[in-house]
């Protein structure tokens, strides 16, 4: 296990965002472990977004900028497969130790996953076009 969690821990790079004395737990787990690794991901969750919108007849690309923000909100609050398998992207990269401190505060930490995924695919709208 200590090989595949250094190589993780190399592949991943640092951590992202700031860290103040007086910083939560899941703030930490957030910076350390969910943005290197989202990051990491980014070309696979832009892809399999695609691959959603696709399944749901490319009705996406007709929305305007605002319709398309909450075309993605609506998908990543009501498909739980979806919501499944962006999880299960994240949590398939995490140490032996990071998986046991996520078991811990499973609810908070989805939450900031989710949060963080929404806000990254928002963000890059532009990636997400055909």
């Amino acid at each position: 296990m200590d090989t595949r969690d250094s190589g993780l821990q190399i592949l991943r790079g640092s951590a992202l965002g700031e860290q103040k004395g007086a910083t939560s737990t899941e703030e930490l787990f957030q910076n350390n472990t969910l943005r290197p690794i989202l990051k990491l991901q980014n070309e696979l969750i832009i892809s399999m977004f695609k691959s959603y919108i696709a399944q749901h007849k490319n009705s996406f690309y007709d929305l305007g900028p605002s319709k398309k923000s909450d075309f993605i909100d609506a998908a990543l609050q009501r498909d739980i497969a979806l919501k499944n398998v962006l999880k299960g992207l994240v949590i398939g990269m995490f140490t032996q130790q990071e998986y046991s401190d996520y078991v811990a505060n499973a609810s908070v930490l989805n939450k900031r996953m989710m949060g963080l995924i929404t806000e990254r695919l928002k963000s890059q709208l532009q990636l997400l076009e055909k």
